[in-house]
């Protein structure tokens, strides 16, 4: 896992996950992006540390990140702390495991992408290891009464998960679903959709926390506006920027136009200083 706050952040309104989501890339590219998408959000997928877990060298697995880049499953960039107070920004790598567009890329950048809807996963489904799937699965060992199976984790996930699109941290959730636990707990399922569903916290206000993105080169790290880092890239990087001519030169009657009138701007000044 990568420091808190930092790593991977999975797209919203992502398609169910299939055998052939990547079918499209290389064999290699397939690997390490079927790879990184089963990964929590949260987990290092820096190109050193991908590099030690999967069979490919840095550089390999640089290039090959860009390529799953230029296919539009990833964008790097950073993105403000939302309730931190300061000026504070973070380096941000988002990953969609259904191939998204530089359209797409731009409205979710500006904050214009609705939130995901709920899957419902299927008796043969493994739910995706999302952070309230994760915080749900280990609620027994801060709370053994509160123990849930891998069915129950999955059912209410998607209602731990709207916690976290109104800004609060698993701490403030771990909190409200373990606080003032009654004895015995007849059924911890029921109690906790209950508390999710009444303790909810409020929507944000808009006008108080937009969502602050900024979407940069792949390879430079040069920030710009979505729609002019085409596939996450920007024109100098991808070899689509054209060669700036030089000037033609001036031609000496010019040069002895421009040189006179120079001249007459400077005596006029002096004459005036004299004055």
């Amino acid at each position: 896992m990568a420091n808190p706050g930092y790593g991977k952040r999975s797209a919203p309104d992502e398609l169910r996950r299939t055998n052939d989501d990547f079918a499209h890339l290389p064999a290699r590219e397939a690997h390490i992006a079927g790879f990184i998408d089963r990964l929590p959000d949260g987990s290092d997928i820096s190109v050193k540390l991908l590099s030690r877990c999967l069979p490919y060298g840095q550089a390999a697995m640089s290039t090959a990140l860009n390529n799953i880049q230029r296919a539009g499953h990833l964008r790097r960039g950073r993105e403000h702390v939302h309730g931190s107070g300061s000026a504070r920004w973070v380096t941000r790598t988002w990953f969609s495991r259904t191939a998204r567009g530089d359209a797409w890329w731009a409205a979710y950048a500006m904050g214009d992408v609705p939130e995901a809807t709920p899957e419902v996963l299927e008796p043969t489904q493994r739910p995706t290891r999302t952070r309230a799937l994760l915080l749900l699965a280990a609620l027994g060992r801060t709370a053994p009464s509160l123990a849930l199976s891998v069915t129950e984790c999955a059912r209410l996930a998607p209602e731990a998960e709207r916690w976290f699109t109104r800004g609060a941290t698993e701490d403030d959730l771990l909190r409200a679903l373990t606080a003032g636990l009654p004895t015995p707990v007849h059924s911890p399922a029921a109690l906790l959709h209950r508390r999710l569903v009444d303790k909810l916290p409020p929507p944000a206000p808009v006008a108080t926390r937009p969502i602050l993105r900024l979407i940069e080169c792949g390879k430079c790290g040069a920030p710009g506006h979505p729609e002019a880092l085409p596939d996450g890239f920007c024109d100098l990087c991808a070899g689509t920027r054209a060669t700036r001519r030089p000037p033609a030169p001036l031609e000496p009657e010019t040069v002895r136009t421009r040189a006179a009138e120079v001249r007459k701007g400077l005596w006029s000044w002096r004459e005036r200083a004299r004055v």
